[in-house]
């Protein structure tokens, strides 16, 4: 990560990173998770991009990787190295009984400025950055920019939604998340320096009746 992008989060980061409650909520859900949301064609069409796109044997960073699934198992199974984070030792406990030829690391994405895990030829971000601050998320891009090798791909998926730090009801829980419509996405992924290499977007209706309904937007990003 080049030192400006590092300076930049510490700067953001000394006013207070709250994630309160967060990794509580997700710990607490545990493997109800990937029962309230059964279907992942988007994310499964976004890591075989990636999967593909990336020369063998390639390492590839999985950025609030939850209970494993389908992401890190996807990746591995294409033969891949994969490393996921996650805030939740609940959900890494799980990700550990899931796919054990990964390794995983509990902590905040935020910590990953520091650069200890090295760099990566690939990084995912499936529904990770919508669970920071919208002020938070281009730093967080710029940091993601910096733990890739030249060339190398992101692939990120949000939710199409003008939020930031909304909290809402989930699984029983509250979280606070935050989105962008699309365009602004766009435009803030392009800041951070990155090329938009394919776009798709669905719509998913949670099998849980308290999580409604939302438009995904998945992008296929190359570091520019």
């Amino acid at each position: 990560m080049s030192g400006d992008d590092q300076r930049d989060y510490d700067g953001y980061a000394r006013l207070g990173l709250d994630r309160s409650g967060q990794a509580e909520a997700f710990d607490a859900i545990g493997n109800r998770y990937d029962e309230a949301f059964p279907h992942k064609e988007g994310q499964l069409a976004a890591g075989a991009w990636l999967a593909e796109s990336l020369p063998p044997g390639s390492r590839v960073l999985d950025v609030g990787c939850g209970t494993g699934l389908p992401t890190a198992r996807q990746l591995i199974d294409a033969g891949h190295e994969v490393t996921g984070i996650d805030l939740s030792p609940g959900m890494l406990e799980l990700a550990r009984a899931n796919v054990p030829e990964a390794t995983f690391h509990a902590g905040d994405l935020a910590g990953l400025r520091d650069g200890r895990l090295g760099t990566f030829d690939g990084v995912t971000a499936f529904f990770a950055l919508l669970m920071l601050p919208r002020p938070e998320i281009p730093y967080a891009l710029r940091m993601l920019h910096g733990l890739l090798r030249p060339g190398g791909l992101l692939a990120l998926s949000m939710v199409e939604a003008d939020v930031d730090d909304f909290s809402m009801p989930f699984l029983g829980h509250t979280i606070r998340v935050s989105g962008y419509l699309r365009d602004e996405l766009r435009q803030v992924v392009r800041d951070a320096g990155f090329d938009i290499a394919g776009e798709s977007s669905l719509a998913y209706a949670p099998a849980s009746t308290d999580v409604p309904p939302e438009i995904q937007i998945f992008l296929n990003l190359r570091r520019a």
